[in-house]
């Protein structure tokens, strides 16, 4: 059910929205600055509602804020659909981009998280590979349902999709999945001895930054490389179309990728899979002098690929493994705030570069400095304690004290 989730986010992410760009463009009179200027504002006022739907797992639970989301992300592409001016588009574009690419995201492996205590990453692996899948079928399906109507038909008829499938599973495909705190179901009672973990408390330790920062990091650099992937593979001696090739082995790529680095998670710790993953995407981006039409241009997709979807993979077993699950809403709402943002800047960071010294290949090269300093401080950073319980009725002042030094440990 979460996979289902996770793959019905494609109208909000940017390969399903990308096909309604032109149309957008030609039918409101705007100019292309106008619709990257409105989607960018889109994305990050998206990324601002991240920790609120966050918080709001875990009080009310996956259930109810997952009907809440997909009725409001449905709202969202109907009044996609009929807007006629730019403010109405980026009006349209938040509600978009927070409830499809930030909210559905996050519940869908916010919710595998919770439910699930053994093989979790391997479980996880399997709802990102299958959601992934799912959304790569957006753009293609969308141009084929364009093609039969409009734009703003078929923008409605993703509304529909996502009523029809997304409701229901929230209300009977969900049950069991209780929220982190607070709920008193049959099936969390064995988990309301777990110690929450306050915001403030993981935020005075070293590996949430770390763990935020990789996020971040993938985030920025994927976007920028794969929104300018044609430009910066046509540098390399490749046509428009062997650039748009590309997109393949990466996907592949990080559906494999996807897999491997969750079901390691079972293994080993968290913070040296950062480390795995960091060191790929400076591989990766290190590859582009030495790109050219033909196996190298296959071997640096899927290693741009692989890199990005092995440090989302990370992420989202990381929390749990951690911090466990009584405030992971909060935790990946704001996480994923931090790597919605960085999303919208990467793009307008590397045509900046581009810009400034004639090509991609320098500004390309100078993102390696942030995997690199991830990779750096992944290996030192501290496992955190968890805050001790009570044994009984409330705690002495020395368990307090404890628990509190711990935490902060």
């Amino acid at each position: 059910m979460s996979g289902a989730v996770l793959a019905l986010s494609g109208p909000g992410q940017t390969a399903g929205l990308s096909v309604f760009v032109d149309h957008i463009i030609t039918d409101l009179g705007l100019s292309r600055s106008a619709v990257s200027t409105a989607y960018l504002i889109g994305t990050l006022g998206g990324a601002l509602a991240l920790p609120w739907i966050g918080r709001a797992v875990d009080r009310f639970g996956v259930r109810r804020v997952l009907a809440v989301v997909a009725l409001a992300f449905g709202g969202a592409l109907s009044l996609l659909s009929v807007v006629q001016e730019l403010v109405g588009l980026t009006v349209a574009f938040v509600g978009v981009r927070a409830m499809g690419q930030g909210g559905m995201t996050l519940i869908a492996t916010t919710a595998v998280a919770i439910a699930v205590t053994r093989k979790r990453g391997t479980m996880l692996g399997i709802t990102s590979a299958a959601g992934t899948a799912g959304i790569s079928l957006f753009p293609l399906a969308t141009e084929r349902v364009i093609a039969l109507v409009d734009w703003r038909s078929a923008l409605l008829l993703e509304a529909a999709l996502i009523w029809v499938v997304v409701l229901p599973i929230a209300f009977w495909g969900m049950r069991g999945v209780s929220r982190s705190s607070g709920e008193e179901d049959a099936e969390s009672a064995d988990e309301s001895t777990e110690p929450a973990w306050p915001l403030r408390e993981v935020a005075r330790t070293s590996m949430f930054w770390v763990i935020c920062g990789a996020v971040a990091c993938s985030g920025l650099v994927g976007t920028a490389v794969f929104f300018h992937q044609i430009a910066v593979l046509g540098e390399q001696g490749l046509t428009p179309t062997q650039a748009a090739a590309n997109f393949l082995p990466q996907t592949v790529a990080g559906l494999l990728a996807s897999l491997v680095f969750s079901s390691a998670t079972d293994r080993f710790a968290p913070k040296m899979l950062i480390l795995v993953s960091m060191l790929m995407h400076i591989g990766a981006l290190g590859m582009l002098p030495f790109v050219s039409p033909g196996v190298t241009a296959v071997t640096y997709g899927a290693a741009l690929g692989a890199a990005a979807a092995g440090a989302r993979a990370v992420e989202a077993a990381a929390f749990p493994y951690y911090y466990g699950t009584a405030t992971l809403g909060s935790l990946r709402g704001l996480t994923q705030s931090v790597s919605v943002a960085s999303t919208a800047v990467a793009p307008l960071l590397l045509s900046l570069g581009h810009d400034i010294v004639g090509s991609y290949q320098g500004p390309v090269l100078a993102l390696m400095a942030l995997p690199a300093a991830i990779a750096v401080c992944a290996p030192f950073a501290r496992d955190p304690r968890r805050p001790r319980p009570p044994a009984s009725g409330a705690a002495t002042p020395a368990e307090s004290e404890s628990a509190g030094s711990e935490a902060r440990g």
